[in-house]
């Protein structure tokens, strides 16, 4: 009898029951009813042991960092960077705003937070500028999904915490894909703009940029950095292909130097070729794009765990608007606190829910039903990809990710790893469907969110966004075929074998 606990969680979500009291609901009437009265008190206790977690702890800090980031000024930041860069192509400001989100999601994680955040300045910039506004509102919607994607991701950290793999591989495994949607939403919007006549290039710097003396030598010093280190990394990479021995930390640091050194001479040169403009609006983008360097970086040389990256964001994003920006005020913290522990909340209510869910998903032996199942439609592994990938994406419809990968997850997850597929392969195919079905009518929360913020109809969006969907669909099935795509990087760095 308890295999009907998904009907009947499906029943609750059709007649309009929160999620959360769904997950909870459903399993428990079912226990009821077949005399388990102990298995309930169980469930509900699950509750809070399902949200009891270090590695969770990720979760709210990366809110409260994408918070911090937002309030200070970051955003914009972000968006005349994109707008200095992109701003000369055919239908500029949808570029933008494409470009905008993959910076935003190194920062945040949470498509949410940006359709919320850059939807406010670039659907009435863009409308201003001629677009329609459900044009506007499906290109912020659909390259929403990218904040997830491309590390930081909640969702991911939620899979990782569920089936037991690593935060940092997964991480890793999601840079390529959310590279991919990015680039196809924006081939799509350059081959959308003949068709439908979207405004010409304009390249966007605004005249008489200034920064702050402390800003200023921040952004001088962290860029030589930053281009030396990653001529270092390359230098290492290389010699190691060729058969080198490893460096010592001693060579390696006087490589650190003489790329420093370089690096400046590099920079100079380059100064001519741009205007002082425009040198100001990539200069102040420096300062908000070190957060992902600093949470990847830190992970991969071992310096800290996700949680401990969370919390250093947090740190940094402080630091940063208080003392280099000047763009944080004291009294505008409890407002930034209420925010993210009101979304931090609603995620591991989430969570807590749908980990108790997972304890009648176990009792019902659903997993080995499904197994059975699925093996006997066929045993081709690249079939049952196709199939499940379709699953998924009906999935993410109707439920939102973080829930749909708790239940799903360990029903799905060991049927492929069974067959050969890679776990961190089948993880990131998993995250980036269910990712994509945040953008997907008629559930998907961005479709809402972006609807509220450009007060255009959902339906009106649902169908503006058809063809890009239709892009991120075509970037799920190469990603799944082509396993390399995804894997590469965790291999390289030794996160994957």
């Amino acid at each position: 009898m308890l295999i009907w606990f998904l009907p009947v969680f499906l029943v609750f979500l059709m007649i309009g029951l929160p999620v959360f009291f769904g997950l909870l609901a459903a399993p428990g009437i079912l226990l009821w009813l077949n005399g388990q009265e102990r298995d309930i008190t169980l469930l509900y206790r699950n509750v809070y042991n399902g949200m009891d977690s270090f590695p969770l702890m990720a979760i709210p800090f990366f809110m409260l960092a994408g918070e911090l980031m937002n309030k200070g000024g970051i955003t914009m930041r972000l968006v005349e960077f994109s707008q200095a860069l992109m701003g000369h192509l055919r239908g500029g400001l949808a570029h933008v705003n494409i470009l905008s989100s993959m910076l935003f999601a190194g920062l945040s994680g949470s498509a949410v937070a940006d359709t919320s955040a850059l939807g406010s300045m670039l659907i009435p910039a863009m409308e201003k500028q001629g677009y329609t506004r459900k044009f506007a509102a499906a290109v912020t919607a659909a390259s929403s999904v990218i904040g997830p994607i491309i590390p930081p991701s909640g969702i991911m950290i939620i899979y990782a915490y569920v089936m037991g793999e690593s935060v940092a591989a997964l991480f890793l495994a999601g840079i390529v894909p959310g590279v991919m949607v990015g680039i196809g939403l924006m081939l799509m919007v350059r081959f959308m703009a003949d068709k439908y006549d979207l405004p010409k290039a304009q390249r966007i710097v605004n005249p008489g940029q200034s920064m702050a003396p402390v800003e200023k030598w921040f952004s001088f010093v962290v860029l030589r950095i930053n281009v030396a280190g990653l001529a270092t990394v390359a230098a290492t990479g290389i010699a190691s292909a060729l058969g080198f021995e490893s460096f010592s930390y001693t060579v390696t640091l006087l490589l650190f130097v003489v790329m420093m050194v370089l690096s400046h001479f590099l920079l100079v040169s380059l100064r001519g070729a741009v205007s002082s403009d425009f040198r100001v609006v990539c200069k102040k983008a420096v300062a908000p794009l070190q957060t992902p360097i600093i949470i990847l970086g830190g992970i991969l040389l071992g310096v800290f765990t996700p949680t401990e990256a969370a919390a250093v964001a947090v740190a940094y994003a402080l630091l940063i608007g208080f003392f280099v920006l000047h763009s944080l005020k004291m009294k505008e913290i409890p407002g930034v606190l209420n925010r993210a522990g009101i979304t931090s909340a609603v995620v591991l209510l989430l969570v807590g829910a749908a980990m108790a869910f997972k304890t009648v998903v176990s009792l019902s032996h659903a997993p080995e039903t499904m197994a059975a199942f699925v093996l006997s439609l066929t045993e081709n592994p690249l079939i049952l990809l196709f199939l499940i990938n379709l699953l998924l994406f009906v999935v993410g419809m109707f439920l939102d990710a973080g829930p749909a990968i708790i239940i799903l997850g360990p029903i799905l997850g060991p049927i492929f790893t069974s067959m050969g597929v890679d776990p961190i392969h089948f993880a990131i195919i998993m995250s980036v469907n269910l990712t994509i079905g945040l953008a997907t009518p008629p559930m998907g929360l961005v479709l809402f969110v972006a609807a509220s913020v450009s007060r255009e109809r959902v339906e009106t969006i649902a169908k503006a966004i058809l063809p890009f969907l239709a892009v991120e669909i075509a970037v799920i099935f190469l990603i799944t075929y082509i396993p390399a795509l995804s894997m590469t990087i965790p291999r390289l760095t030794g996160f994957a074998n």
